[in-house]
């Protein structure tokens, strides 16, 4: 409260520096631990690739949700990435496992809905199913605090670790702005392996 006893925000959060953020990220090993738990769920053909893609080309929860059957290319083993939020959309290249992941899980669906990822009632699969469906799979894991946009912060810094440049990175998570891209290549360990070398 202040002194005129309204209650104000604290601003405690605003300036707090965004390094001292807690991690936000999963490491390549924990991705792999949360993947393999995808797969003892109720759907795990669809919950293994949902969970795969967001990962692979950072996806926001809305956009993978809004994957059409039609912006995935299986000849051509590409996938076009509508990005929101004013963010620059691109196509990705579809490795080999996904790929093969993609194929399964269509394989097995029955229907001619024009959406990726659809629920038992053949509806799109909505935002609150995906949260849920990450966070129960992070649970089974033995993960702490797994979201859609973890996953999607994972992608940044698996693309930072590995060496890329600011300019790829931001190109593939479609930011418009770098200022979002540059925390990944900011924090990486990459950039401090050789100083005590």
């Amino acid at each position: 409260m202040d002194t005129n006893g309204r209650n104000v925000k604290s601003t405690k959060n605003q300036t707090t520096n965004a390094h001292e953020r807690a991690k936000d990220y999963l490491s390549d090993a924990e991705m792999k631990v949360l993947l393999k738990a995808s797969k003892k769920t109720r759907y795990p053909k669809r919950n293994y690739i949902l969970l795969l893609m967001i990962y692979r080309h950072g996806l926001r929860v809305s956009e993978a949700v809004n994957l059409k059957l039609s912006d995935v290319n299986l000849k051509e083993s590409r996938v076009w990435i509508n990005r929101l939020k004013n963010g620059l959309s691109v196509e990705h290249p579809i490795s080999g496992d996904e790929l093969r992941a993609i194929k399964r899980y269509l394989t097995s669906r029955k229907d001619n809905l024009p959406w990726l990822f659809v629920n038992e009632r053949g509806l799109p699969l909505t935002r609150q199913a995906v949260n849920y469906t990450i966070s129960t799979v992070g649970k089974e894991a033995g993960l702490q605090n797994v979201h859609p946009h973890t996953l999607r912060h994972s992608c940044g810094f698996y693309l930072a670790n590995k060496g890329y440049d600011l300019r790829l990175i931001q190109d593939y998570l479609g930011h418009r702005d770098p200022k979002h891209t540059a925390h990944y290549t900011r924090v990486v360990s990459k950039r401090f392996e050789k100083l005590w070398a």
